[in-house]
């Protein structure tokens, strides 16, 4: 049995070369189609190379093809995954900067100075819903899988206007379990989890290791290790002994709410979440969470892994699988496409529209990360009870509200509902404030089409 896999965007280079990897070392895709597609010529050759010279070294049973043209990279597509940006990151420093100047900063301002801020998001979420069409459009069975964010206001937007579309967002924020369970020395195949919320708000609330309660065994590690915790301004998000899974930041949020924080909920950069963490250089200092040097950090490691996929690629004497890895990556994409392709029954972490109340206290109609079983019959969620309500409150007013006054601005091309965004902001003061951000955050060369459109 083989698959069509359609990947868009995949001149991401590290996210498509990890996706060939695990494709390779899983013996169930032999004799399977991986269709890479980019409209950058160079990034696209780059990665085409790359993937075809790793399967090779592999002696894997696939066939990797390119092409620039998005609608014939789906024909005959079973999975079409989205990994593309299409808002650069030379446009969205433009956009920090523009915020700096006009007072807003990290710390809960998740639709200002974040990955996810309103003027990337209103580039992905056109590109989201166009390559959708086309799937729709060129091969209507196939799942729609997205891993580019904004992955909470894009499964939310387009699986309430395509209600027939086959969805999933996919995240891999949930392994952020796994650098705890490293941190503490525990085998991961001892451990059982569970995780839910909805993405990059999501907190681990069920932790087994061996049968005993980990969170008994967290506990124990925290008042051994606590101090060994420290700031560390030379690595990208490493506030702790493995990162910043284990901030002390993280574990005063564990200890405020009862069950830790996972993934980009607490991270430097992923979030940024709560904002009074992030008040002042001395409080960031505190509690070991630097934003700004974690997405100097981040900018950085992106450079070095394309002037390293480069250096490979000019240079064909070395071995593609010498330089990357060969075991399997942590990414979902693969165990949720085996599952859904060949009856494997894998349990995977999803983001779909809680449609089955499968999240207690949450809107039926929005999204939420949950774990699910996934075989040829499709996407089975698993029901949860839900979050602590203090985590919910919190959830509802700063991650469900502002995305949906943001995607009602979209919809609407309201710029008033954009402003009223804006003014959600903690860092936000005045009205006036929110109006000259959103003025000079429209007149970027890079945002025409963005200002015409609110206009």
């Amino acid at each position: 049995m083989s698959c069509k896999i359609c990947i868009i965007g995949a001149g991401s280079a590290i996210f498509s070369l990890n996706l060939i990897k695990d494709i390779c070392v899983n013996e169930n895709f032999n004799g399977c189609t991986v269709s890479l597609m980019d409209t950058d010529k160079a990034r696209l050759d780059a990665i085409y190379g790359l993937c075809t010279r790793y399967a090779d070294e592999m002696g894997a049973d696939i066939n990797v093809i390119k092409t620039a043209d998005r609608r014939e990279a789906m024909q005959g597509a079973d999975f079409v995954l989205n990994v593309a940006l299409d808002y650069g990151h030379d446009r969205f420093k433009q956009g920090i900067k523009v915020a700096y100047d006009n007072g807003y900063r990290f710390g809960g301002s998740l639709h200002i100075v974040h990955d996810e801020a309103f003027f990337i998001n209103f580039h992905q979420l056109r590109l989201m819903e166009s390559i959708l069409l086309d799937v729709l459009d060129v091969c209507p069975k196939a799942y729609y899988i997205m891993v580019a964010n904004p992955v909470q206001g894009g499964v939310t937007y387009l699986q309430r206007k395509y209600k027939n579309a086959k969805i999933i967002g996919m995240c891999h924020g949930y392994t952020g379990v796994y650098s705890i369970t490293d941190t503490m020395g525990l085998d991961r195949k001892n451990v059982n989890f569970e995780v839910c919320g909805v993405n990059h708000f999501i907190w681990l609330t069920s932790f087994r290791y061996k049968g005993l309660d980990g969170y008994e065994l967290l506990d124990k590690w925290i008042e051994e290790h606590n101090g060994e915790i420290i700031p560390n301004d030379d690595v990208r998000g490493s506030i702790g002994l493995k990162g910043d899974e284990v901030s002390k930041k993280a574990i005063d949020l564990y200890r405020r709410y009862g069950i830790f924080p996972i993934g980009d909920t607490a991270s430097a950069g992923g979030g940024a979440w709560g904002w009074e963490y992030h008040t002042d250089s001395e409080t960031q200092k505190k509690f070991g969470s630097d934003p700004y040097a974690w997405y100097g950090e981040y900018f950085k490691e992106c450079a070095d892994n394309v002037a390293e996929i480069k250096r490979v690629v000019e240079d064909t004497s070395i071995r593609v699988s010498d330089v990357f890895s060969t075991v399997q990556s942590d990414e979902p994409m693969i165990p949720l496409i085996e599952g859904l392709a060949f009856d494997t029954d894998n349990k995977v972490y999803v983001n779909i529209l809680n449609s089955g109340g499968y999240m207690k206290g949450l809107p039926e109609d929005y999204e939420v990360e949950i774990a699910a079983r996934v075989d040829k019959n499709g996407v089975h969620p698993i029901h949860n009870d839900g979050l602590p309500k203090p985590i919910m409150a919190h959830l509802m007013r700063d991650r469900i509200a502002p995305v949906e006054v943001e995607l009602a601005a979209f919809e609407n091309h309201s710029l008033e509902l954009l402003t009223d965004l804006v003014m959600m902001d903690p860092w936000t003061r005045s009205r006036a404030q929110a109006e000259k951000l959103i003025s000079d955050i429209f007149n970027l060369p890079c945002n025409a089409q963005m200002k015409e459109y609110y206009k």
